[in-house]
């Protein structure tokens, strides 16, 4: 079936967002090259691995070249903690974030002028591609600091010309009165907290139906399309996915276009993608899922080539703009579980769980192992108390999602059904997952 797209305005994009592809794909190649030069001639660690490729920037003369490059990992990027893959000076680094570290070190990543700059342009795109526009207030409760959420949005927002509401993280129940309050048009935000709002407005009898509220922009973890239909219903906004990774920029690699709902739009004059196959790292077709892989084209401090993101997904042809779009992501080759030989990813239980109305969105997996044996418990919550009061009820719903797991995921599991708000909350990245073995 044809994908039937709204009309675009086009007058009030940025000319790379509807260029042909040949004047796309040029553009590419020229910062491509610029990118590589500038990495090699300043980075001894792309200069070695380079080096011990055999390759060097001279020898990619089309997009395609970009394969016989080595990746970047994350490991990379710790080993040279933590200023080792700078490309500029420190006199010239405006701004340093730092991912959250929840395993290991933290990874570093500067800023200079020009890139804050970039920043600012492709969130205000994004969110322009979400149908925001200079009348609108932005509530952002991405947190503030290290992370790059927070700034990210409030930067892009202002560049948009956008009201910003910097309300950051946390503190749901005052979050909830400025959003009565101030009454913004778009929240920018993680979706599991997103959820937590839900809550508390519900808890304070506000029906978020009769806010102004008209678009939410999720980002930083995975989700799914059952949760977005989950978030619109409940909240009566539109439910928009924006992109991101602090190493490759933070938020606004690619956004979700209104018009389409159809998967992130890579912003690919600043990023060019790859899809690799997780295990022998070959370059699969556009359509065919495997792992992203991004090399940055215009940053300056921190260039990143073929940086391996570990989000596994696809690309799509574009829609509402001749670049790509990619599919949602369906989880992260280094948070896939493996049970009892079975490739397990927390969006398969939460696409299951929100199937069923009387449980609701929050959940967690805690794996452990008995012998050999792994072991997997699924905590959800009841949607009510009434549900939540009646133990054969609850004993029905555990064995309603217990079938549902083992049907579509293919592993046994236990199932508890809990008390409202008895599963933890997140006021950030979601953390579903426990692995104890």
């Amino acid at each position: 079936m044809t994908q039937l797209v709204k009309p675009i305005d086009t007058a009030s994009l940025d000319h790379l967002e509807t260029a042909s592809l040949d004047e796309l794909r040029a553009t590419q190649l020229k910062r491509l090259q610029w990118s590589l030069k500038h990495a090699y001639d300043n980075v001894p660690h792309y200069r070695n691995s380079f080096d011990q490729a055999g390759v060097h920037p001279e020898d990619i003369k089309s997009l395609d070249d970009l394969g016989k490059l080595p990746f970047t990992t994350k490991a990379d990027l710790r080993d040279h903690y933590p200023f080792g893959m700078f490309a500029t000076p420190m006199s010239e680094i405006v701004r340093i974030h730092a991912s959250s570290g929840t395993t290991g070190q933290p990874t570093v990543v500067g800023y200079t002028q020009n890139d804050i700059d970039t920043w600012a342009d492709v969130v205000a795109r994004s969110i322009r591609a979400a149908g925001g526009s200079r009348n609108d207030k932005v509530h952002v409760a991405y947190g503030y600091g290290l992370f790059t959420g927070g700034l990210g949005a409030h930067y892009g927002a202002e560049r948009l010309g956008c009201a910003v509401i910097p309300m950051s993280g946390g503190q749901t129940e005052k979050q909830v009165q400025l959003i009565r309050d101030f009454q913004p048009d778009i929240i920018m935000v993680t979706p599991s907290y997103m959820l937590n709002i839900a809550d508390e407005m519900e808890r304070q009898g506000i029906d978020p139906r009769e806010l102004p509220l008209r678009t939410g922009i999720f980002g930083a973890e995975p989700w799914t399309n059952d949760m977005r239909l989950a978030l619109e219903q409940r909240l009566g906004i539109d439910a928009l996915d924006i992109y991101g990774l602090s190493e490759v920029m933070g938020p606004g690699v690619g956004m979700e276009c209104l018009e389409t709902k159809d998967g992130p739009t890579i912003w690919e004059d600043h990023f060019y993608p790859e899809i690799i196959d997780p295990v022998s790292g070959e370059v699969l077709p556009d359509g065919e899922y495997g792992e992203l892989v991004f090399t940055t084209l215009t940053k300056e401090a921190l260039p990143v080539i073929r940086y391996r993101t570990r989000d596994l997904t696809r690309l799509l042809p574009g829609t509402a703009r001749p670049m790509r779009r990619i599919d949602k992501i369906v989880g992260r080759s280094d948070d896939m579980l493996i049970i009892r030989g079975v490739n397990v990813f927390p969006t398969q239980i939460e696409e299951l769980l929100l199937k069923i109305e009387q449980l609701s969105p929050h959940y967690e997996i805690e794996v452990t192992r008995q012998g050999n044996m792994d072991m997997v418990l699924v905590r959800v919550e009841a949607s009510s108390n009434d549900v939540a009061r009646d133990p054969v009820a609850c004993e029905q719903l555990g064995r309603e999602l217990q079938h549902a797991i083992k049907t579509y995921v293919g592993i046994s599991t236990q199932v508890e059904v809990c008390g409202v708000e008895e599963v933890m909350r997140s006021v950030g990245k979601a953390k579903r997952v426990k692995d104890l073995r």
